[in-house]
């Protein structure tokens, strides 16, 4: 949990304490900015592992082709 999610949520119950409906708003308003950013890392770290994933899988068949490796290229051939 990011410190924005945090003290938005200590602004909201202090404005819901206090009666300042302004500061429990701004308070949700940043708690809610706080997730956003969290769903968005969690989103860009799947994307990254996701193109690595790809990028290694690239970087092997490339090496098994150099290699001589028959099986690589038979299997390149029959999916042509």
């Amino acid at each position: 949990m990011d410190s924005d999610r945090i003290e938005g949520k200590a602004k909201e119950v202090e404005g819901t304490i206090t009666g300042d409906e302004s500061r429990e708003a701004e308070g949700k308003a940043q708690g809610n900015w706080g997730e956003t950013k969290d769903k968005a890392d969690d989103a860009w770290d799947g994307a990254k592992d996701k193109a690595d994933d790809a990028w290694e899988g690239v970087k092997d068949k490339v090496g098994d082709v150099l290699d001589g490796d028959d099986d690589a290229k038979e299997s390149e051939a029959e999916r042509l």
